[in-house]
């Protein structure tokens, strides 16, 4: 039986070592998700024991659930349909350019791509609702200070992802179009987009999905849509159209989420 040689000891004292420091990571994520956990009351049995009426009390009210007013709905849905389309078109208007300024292999230099990356960051580290509520103040309540807070945000998010898809083209396209000549733009548009454009499609459609999730939020401080029918009826606290409101939106997260997976697929 042959002994193992150096390199065999080494290789399986590496391996080792790489476990034992996986493990170690494993272990350190798991003690932060308890701290969080702690620290947030999560394990505070009375409190969750204590709550369990309420929430029975509130369920109770929320059924059966009255659809009466349904006719009312339809419009502020199709708002809310409107402000998720709007808002993905103006944030792909938007992002794309500077995706490809922000991506070092499309961008002119490096101060220019990180500048473009910093704008980003920006826009995205601003949740959508925040954003809504500076709209409204600014224009006024309805639609579109909701197209607005979902466009500039969605910015931030859409821009980094299309900047990473762009990030890992092939770059031999990229340097066979520069060595033939071809100008900046001829390279994005002959090299690079052709790469991506699968890739960004799919990004830009899961996107329009979380938008007409966060339509129906952005409506309770005033940007119109479904949402502001669900604060008015909570703020008379009719929990049975509430309970309606919420399946009416279930069932319109479904057909959109429906709608995106046949875009794939068309799209592949």
């Amino acid at each position: 039986m042959l002994a193992p040689s150096a390199g065999h000891i080494g290789i399986l004292h590496e391996h080792r070592r790489a476990v034992l420091r996986h493990a170690g990571l494993v272990g350190v994520i798991v003690l932060v998700c308890f701290g969080a956990l702690w620290l947030t009351g999560f394990f505070d049995a009375q409190r969750l024991i204590e709550g369990g009426p309420a929430l029975g009390q509130l369920a109770s009210e929320m059924v059966p659930p009255d659809f009466s007013r349904w006719r009312a709905w339809v419009g502020p849905l199709v708002d809310t349909l409107a402000m998720s389309i709007a808002g993905t078109a103006l944030a792909i208007v938007i992002s794309l350019p500077l995706a490809l300024l922000a991506a070092p292999n499309t961008s002119p230099n490096f101060a220019v791509s990180q500048s473009c990356r910093l704008i980003l960051s920006a826009l995205r580290s601003v949740p959508e609702l925040i954003m809504g509520i500076v709209f409204v103040a600014a224009v006024g309540f309805g639609a579109l200070p909701g197209v607005l807070a979902l466009a500039l945000h969605s910015t931030g998010m859409v821009g980094k992802f299309y900047a990473e898809a762009i990030e890992h083209v092939d770059p031999r396209p990229l340097e066979a179009a520069r060595a033939a000549g071809a100008s900046r733009f001829q390279v994005i548009t002959h090299a690079v987009l052709p790469q991506v454009l699968p890739q960004l499609a799919d990004i830009t459609i899961y996107r329009w999905e979380y938008h007409f999730r966060a339509s129906t939020v952005l409506g309770i401080v005033g940007a119109g849509g479904i949402g502001f029918e669900l604060i008015a009826a909570l703020r008379v606290i009719r929990y049975d159209q509430v309970s309606a409101i919420l399946i009416t939106i279930l069932l319109c997260v479904v057909v959109v989420d429906s709608l995106g997976a046949w875009l794939r697929k068309q799209l592949k």
